[in-house]
Parts: structure tokens; sequence; C-alpha cells
């Protein structure tokens, strides 16, 4: 976008921005392809062909924010996974922090990639990556991760499997203003899981996820499970406690009975 001033982000970043693109994390990706470096974000303000996890449709008019993070830590392909939750951590933070003094947002996170206002769906999270394994190395190496946000600031979709919702305008908060947030409190979750580990990660998405101790519903590929949210474990798997076992679970679409 030219003539016009950008949000801010934390200096290690680099923000390119579109009116319009097929999708954030389409542009990410043939950015790192070509070798964009370490700290790019695609920002569009709006997508022609946004996607969300199992490549539902992600709905992309403006007045929402849409934007990938291209990264490439040096990390394994499962390692860098974590940081779906960092970027969770990051919107509820952003969320919290960039709405009108006064107002109170019931924000959690939804495992694994979604955040909830007042129990909907109010965002999304999207990881892509390429790795390769050179000969003799039985572990991929990454090669570049891009993480795909999406946040229900001015609209949302209707009629959807998990009930959405957006924030609304009058909350105070812009999709400028919760880029700016978003890429600060980002960079301070990428920080701490540098040096850190995952493990303070998990403990502060813990703190704000909904719905432990209760029961859940888990649609796996080909089955599904009914069971207790026990909690998350140390490589990011949901712990289901079902008929007196726990399940360690990587991936599936979760419920709670009232959403169901």
């Amino acid at each position: 976008m030219e003539n016009v001033k950008l949000p801010k982000v934390p200096p290690a970043y680099q923000l390119v921005a579109f009116e319009s693109l097929d999708s954030t994390n389409e542009q990410a990706r043939r950015m790192a392809a070509e070798g964009a470096p370490d700290g790019t974000i695609v920002w569009a303000k709006s997508q022609t062909a946004g996607r969300g996890r199992r490549g539902r449709s992600w709905i992309s008019q403006p007045g929402n924010l849409f934007c990938s993070f291209i990264l490439r830590p040096d990390a394994s392909v499962s390692d860098a996974a974590q940081l779906s939750f960092a970027a969770a951590l990051s919107v509820v933070e952003a969320l919290r922090y960039t709405v009108t003094p006064g107002i109170v947002l019931d924000v959690a996170c939804k495992w694994p990639n979604d955040v909830l206002v007042g129990g909907k769906k109010v965002a999304g999270i999207l990881l892509e990556c390429q790795a390769q394994a050179p000969h003799g190395v039985t572990v991929p190496q990454l090669d570049w991760l891009v993480l795909g946000i999406g946040v229900n600031i001015s609209h949302h979709p209707e009629e959807t499997e998990y009930p959405a919702a957006s924030i609304g305008v009058s909350t105070g908060t812009t999709v400028e203003g919760m880029l700016e947030a978003l890429a600060m409190s980002f960079d301070h979750w990428l920080g701490v899981w540098k040096t850190q580990g995952f493990t303070p990660l998990r403990n502060a998405w813990l703190a704000n996820a909904k719905g432990i101790g209760d029961p859940v519903i888990a649609r796996l590929g080909q089955e599904t499970l009914n069971g207790i949210f026990v909690g998350m474990n140390e490589e990011g798997a949901l712990v289901l406690e079902t008929e007196g076992n726990q399940r360690h679970i990587t991936a599936a679409d979760i419920f709670f009975p009232e959403t169901s």
C-alpha cells in the first residue's frame, strides 16, 4: 500500500502490506520460498481465498485482521509447531490491550488454534511449513514456518460449525491497533520460547484455556470421543480422560457440549 502510514512492528520484523491478496499465508509461502527473511509479516486488508485449518474457507472482507508471519527458527518441525500456542497467547493479550479502557472481554484459548470471546470463536491460527531431511538425517530440518492469524474485528461468518463472533468496533479495537499489539506480544512470546522452551508457553496457555475439567467432544478423522478436558501435555497434545483412561490427542476438532 503506497503513501499509507503502516502499523508499527518491533524492530526485528518487517511489515509488507497489501490491499488484497488471495491469502496472506499463500503470499507468505511464496515469499518464504523466494528467501524472505525471518520476521517478515504479510498483511492484507482483504483476502479472496482465505482459508483455515483443514482447508476450510475463511471469510475475508475488509475490517478484520489477516496476517501471516514468516519465521525461520532453528528447531524441528514438531517443536516449531508449539508456536501456535505463542500466537494464541499473543491474540489474547492483544485483544485485552486494544479494547477501550473499562471494557472487559471474556477471552479464552481453545485447543488447538482458536481464540474465543464470550465462548465464540473470534480468531484462528494456521501453521504451514517447509522442511528438508538431508541425506543421513532422520529428523527433518525446518526451512521456514508460516504462521497465519485471522481476527474477527468488524464482522464474522454465520452458521459455522463452531459459533463465531466479532469483537465489534464499539470496543475501540482497530485492525491497525490489533496488528501492532499482536506483533509486540508475539515478539515477547517468541523470545520466551527461544530462551526458556515450551513450558512457560504451556503454563500461560493453560491459564487462559477454556474448559479445563469440563466435558468436551473431540472429533478425530474417523472417531468421535467424549471425555473430560484434563489439560495439555509437554508436547502440546490435548489430554482427554475417557472411560477411565487418558488419551493424548494431537489433532482434532474440539467442541463443548453446549456448542456441538
